[in-house]
Formats: structure tokens, sequence, C-alpha cells
């Protein structure tokens, strides 16, 4: 068993709530004063085909599932006080969650009480409330089966007595608590909690009982916590909505701002690479009725995060942030990697980045592997990129001769990504790549390597040709406008 065990006795916790309920908000309920944080629920069939990666740029442990989306981040910072809520039906489906995140998180949850479909229509969530032998069998599976608490949410029954039978039932397979959401699956926020149901449960056992579903209509305040407490004869209480309005809800000392919540909230998402549009959402959130305001409309205008940040005026914080994770990611890599060719299944590997101080400024190895591929008589050199989630990084895979090469570092770009592969295929083959002080090659013609007058690169040719083009439509344009003015009007039937 652990060393250390979570306590459920005597607390204040953030609800999980989807798409709230991510590192951001956790860490900020944690800061303001929150004893213990549910992530949002995830879905064991998802969760089940994540793999455990350990993200060293951002110092967080990552979940990440086979198309690269990161389903659960967690860090140091909140190990010992974060619960896992997972969505299932399965206990042996549950076991495999819980076993592949019981390291990194302090205890499990099971989700029984949500009604919404997405949750239902699987067995899980509040439909699991007909079926108790189901709910017996995966509480006991996973009690049994992990080193640490094991704990369920529910939403009441429309009887008292029924709802203290399933918890009593509950209370015999061994979990640490129960959070009881004080309304039916058929009611929502709107109607009022059951207050005095959640009091016949917490009087019917012996484990810890959560009140949760005040947020409401009783608790607004940090004083109102305890009187939801006492009201419902809970040994601790659970908060939603409120602490999504608010999270200094949870601070003992005085409600503050909703601004001044937001920009810490903000600094969070930025320093932990959160998406972009799970940010929006939260910040729409707290904005509440707000959110049509200018700046609000700005927010949910942006894409980005570096766009988001600069609606806040946190754009200086931003690009700081952005630079030591990609000195932090720079120096990892090249700690690590060896710059000695490695065969990765049928792709040539090399621990190569693009220094682009290093080249002349008309000069790009993707310049030189293209002319040498051309004197070869070979394909054009194409290209194949790919960004992973963890921290927004590059890599690329050049194929030259139906050969396969790719750098093993990570770049900040595209165009990097795309650079440093060609560097690899190039000091593979043996091929010059035409950085400064290298000796002629003959591959680019003089002139253009010293960068002399009139022999632009390719890229910037292109570039010439396209300015050129667009002129002469501009100025064809401008000369059938003006023509325009002399024909007689159109009749409007003939428009």
């Amino acid at each position: 068993m652990a060393g250390s065990r979570l306590s459920f006795r005597n607390i204040t916790a953030l609800a999980p709530m989807v798409r709230v309920g991510t590192l951001p908000m956790r860490l900020l309920a944690l800061d303001y004063g929150a004893d213990v944080v549910y992530c949002e629920e995830l879905i064991d069939i998802k969760m089940a085909q994540c793999k455990r990666v350990v993200n060293d740029v951002l110092q967080t442990v990552d979940f990440v599932a086979p198309d690269n989306r990161v389903m659960f981040r967690t860090c140091d910072k909140e190990k010992d006080r974060v619960v896992f809520q997972m969505g299932t039906s399965d206990p042996d489906r549950a076991l495999t969650v819980a076993r592949l995140v019981e390291n990194d998180v302090a205890a499990i949850d099971v989700n029984m009480g949500c009604p919404k479909e997405y949750s239902t229509k699987g067995g899980m969530g509040a439909a699991l409330l007909s079926d108790p032998d189901k709910i017996e069998a995966i509480l006991k599976k996973l009690v049994g089966g992990v080193a640490i608490p094991v704990t369920c949410k529910i939403r009441i029954l429309p009887l008292q007595e029924d709802t203290v039978r399933l918890v009593q039932r509950i209370e015999k397979t061994g979990v640490a608590a129960v959070a009881v959401h004080g309304r039916l699956k058929e009611e929502r926020p709107r109607h009022p909690v059951h207050c005095d149901y959640i009091q016949a449960v917490a009087e019917a056992v012996s484990i810890p009982i959560i009140a949760n579903g005040g947020s409401l209509d009783l608790v607004k305040t940090h004083a109102d916590i305890e009187a939801f407490q006492k009201r419902t004869g809970a040994s601790s209480v659970m908060l939603a909505r409120a602490a999504m309005w608010n999270a200094s809800i949870f601070s003992s000392k005085q409600l503050l701002p909703v601004e001044t919540v937001m920009e810490d909230y903000l600094r969070y998402a930025i320093r932990y690479d959160n998406n972009p549009f799970n940010t929006k959402y939260c910040l729409s959130q707290m904005l509440r009725d707000k959110v049509e305001s200018p700046q609000g409309k700005k927010m949910q205008e942006a894409q980005t995060m570096a766009e988001i940040s600069e609606v806040y005026g946190l754009q200086d914080f931003y690009q700081q942030t952005q630079e030591q994770l990609h000195a932090r990611g720079d120096s990892l890599q090249t700690s690590v990697q060896s710059d000695r060719p490695v065969i990765d299944g049928d792709i040539t590997t090399m621990a190569v980045k693009f220094e682009r101080r290093e080249y002349p400024p008309q000069i790009t190895p993707k310049m030189f592997l293209l002319e040498w591929s051309r004197k070869q008589k070979l394909e054009q050199p194409s290209y194949e990129t790919v960004q992973r989630a963890q921290d927004r990084g590059f890599q690329s895979i050049v194929t030259v001769a139906e050969r396969k090469y790719r750098s093993s570092l990570w770049e900040k770009s595209k165009k990097f990504a795309e650079q440093a592969a060609a560097i690899v295929c190039l000091r593979v083959l043996g091929i010059p790549e035409g950085r400064i002080g290298e000796e002629d090659s003959g591959l680019v013609c003089k002139r253009k390597r010293e960068g002399r007058p009139g022999v632009p690169d390719e890229e910037e040719e292109g570039n010439k040709k396209r300015h050129v083009v667009e002129n002469q439509l501009k100025s064809t344009r401008a000369a059938e406008t003006n023509s325009d003015h002399h024909k007689p009007d159109t009749p409007p039937e003939q428009l």
C-alpha cells in the first residue's frame, strides 16, 4: 500500500468538470486553498490506448493518445492531491486505466453521477446507478488492484432509503470516500440541492461523505463552504461551478476580482502549454455575463495562446515562457542525443539541429539537397512533417532516392524541421550542405553562394515572379476600371 494515503476528511475539493478540470485549473485551485483536486472525467476506452510520456520540457507527465492528443497531463505540484476520475462500465478496463496512472496521481475515482448522454450511453456515469452489481464489481476490482485510494461520485436516487442502501453497499467494497451530488439524475443545476439526502447518507456510513451540488444557492463565499458542510452533515465539501466561476472561493482571505483569477489561470495555461480552445472555454466560464464584452469578444476570436495572451496583456510573459521552454528543450536534446547515424526502422536518423547562423543568408541545406538531386537526375526531395502535442515541436522526414532521413531532435517550426532533415540526408551521403567556411562544392554557383546582387535564391526568385504577376493583374484591373467610367450605365435588369 502507499506510504502516504490521501485523506478525504475535512477537505474542500475541486469537483471533476468536463473541459474545466484540466491542469491549469487544478493548479489554480490548489494555489487558492483547495485541499484536493479532481481531473475531468476521462473515458476508460480512450485512456487505455494512451502511452505514458515524461515531458521533460514542460516538466509534466503526459498520457498521449495514438493520434498524439494529450488526454491527461499532470505534474509534481499536484501529485499528492490530484484524483483521477474515469468514466467506465467495465471492471477489467477500469483496472487497466487505474494501473496506468496510479503512480502519478493520489487516488482513483469512478464517475457514477454524470447524467449527460456522452457518459450514460456507454453504461457509464449515472447509468451505473441502476446497476448496483456492476458498481460493486468495478469498485472491488479497483480497490484490490491498485495501491492508492479508490472513491466514487454518485447522484441521489428518487427514494432516500434507496440512496442510503446504495452507499452502504458501496462502503463494503472498501472505497475511501463517496462524493454525493444532492440531485437526481434528471435534475439540473437550477433545481435545489437535497441536503437531507446527503445528511441521511452521512449518518448511515462511517467512510467520509463529500457533499456536492451547493454552488447555485448555498455556496457563494468561502464562509458558505463550512455552512454547507454542517447543513449536510458531510465530512467534506466539493465545489464545481462556484470554483469554475471564481477559483479564489477556496481562499479563506477574500474573494478576488475575477480579472485577477483569469490572469492567474492564464499564466498556468501558458506555462503548461494548455490547448488554446480549452483555455478559451475556461476563461468564458469565468467571464459569465461579460463574455460579450469587447475584451470577451476579442478572447473568443483569438485562435492561439499567443493571441489570447495579447488580449489580457500577457504577451511578454508568453514570449518569455516560450523562450524558456525552447531553451530547455534544446539543452535536453543536445545532452542526450548522439550525432552519429542511427537506423530507426526504415529511417536513418541523427541528432541534428538547424542553426540558421551557421549558413549564409541566401543558402540553406534544402537548397543544396535539391541541387544535388537534380544533378543526380533524381526526383525532387519530398518532406513529411509532424507536430507533437506535448510541446508543439516539429519533426520532418525527407525522402531522397526512396530512402528516408530524419533528425531525432524536434524543432520549433516546420521550416526548421525540414532543414534539419535535409542536413541529416546530406551528412549521411557525404554531400556538402552550404555552411559558412565550407569549401565551394559547385552545387550552387559562386555568385549565388556569396549572395552577390542580381543572383537571388529560388525562394526570392519565386516571390519576385509572384509580385510581377500581381502587379500585372492590378494594372489590368485598374485599366478596366478606368474604361468602365466611360461606358454607359448597365440597365438593372442586365446586372
